[in-house]
């Protein structure tokens, strides 16, 4: 937490592909003009995004990512906390056989020194549901139950009494019973819970997506806003394209 008991959290999933390098240098600076405390971001695949990011976003000095070709999860932590330990828990293969098990999906488990004590962090992106049906019969469901129990175990493995946040894309609506199932076995509470706005941006092929992006609590309470929604950037032919296919998700988090 930041000297006022408040400890700022953005999750993004920051796109992979379409325009990359502008994308990610304006999320940079966007990043560095804003004061959060810890910036968790998916879909972060290449290294040297993941290096750009880190020099433009200069205020946070402590970073959380591996992998040499590829970043492992796509997942990027920032902090200007410091990082007591990090690490990078691989979710187990599933099928069917996809392009997206090449992106290592996982979650980035980070315990945080703050003023008010240590915070622990998962970060964290699943699966997608390639059917777009999110019943709890799906065949996507059943990678997504493979996937949150190894998320699940990661924050078992943590100390029961360790406030936590789990948060990312989970490609799981918030009202999926796949969803609550996993919150109910993991202790943990939504912090948007019942909120109906998208985090995945309506186009007009998609007019009315779910929300993805999710901020999950174990003592710890928070309040959410939406962010990021019309921010764009200009590239050089002039396009203004928006810094990502996601809105981002901020949360002021503190203590229960």
């Amino acid at each position: 937490m930041a000297d006022d008991g408040v400890l700022r959290l953005l999750t993004l999933n920051a796109l992979f592909k379409g325009d990359v390098r502008p994308r990610m240098a304006a999320i940079g600076e966007v990043l560095q003009r804003r004061a959060y405390d810890v910036v968790c971001l998916q879909e972060v695949m290449a290294p040297g995004s993941a290096r750009l990011l880190t020099r433009l976003a200069a205020a946070y000095p402590h970073r959380l990512y591996s992998g040499a070709a590829l970043v492992k999860g796509g997942l990027v932590l920032l902090s200007r906390r410091p990082i007591e330990r990090g690490r990078f828990v691989r979710f187990p293969f599933t099928r069917p056989v996809r392009p997206e098990l090449l992106m290592r999906k996982g979650a980035q488990v980070a315990v945080l020194a703050t003023p008010a004590g240590r915070v622990a962090v998962l970060n964290t992106h699943l699966s997608a549901n390639r059917d777009d049906d999110w019943s709890p019969q799906n065949r996507y469901s059943a990678i997504a139950r493979v996937e949150l129990a190894a998320l699940g175990a990661a924050l078992a493995g943590l100390p029961a009494d360790l406030p936590a946040v789990v948060t990312g894309d989970l490609n799981l609506p918030r009202d999926s019973a796949v969803l609550a199932e996993f919150c109910a076995g993991a202790g943990l509470r939504d912090a948007m819970a019942g909120d109906p706005r998208p985090t995945y941006r309506p186009t007009p092929g998609w007019p009315d997506p779910p929300a993805f992006d999710h901020v999950l609590l174990r003592g710890l309470q928070a309040q959410c806003r939406l962010t990021l929604e019309e921010d764009k950037v200009t590239l050089g032919d002039g396009r203004a394209v928006y810094l990502s296919d996601h809105f981002g998700v901020e949360a002021d988090l503190r203590t229960a």
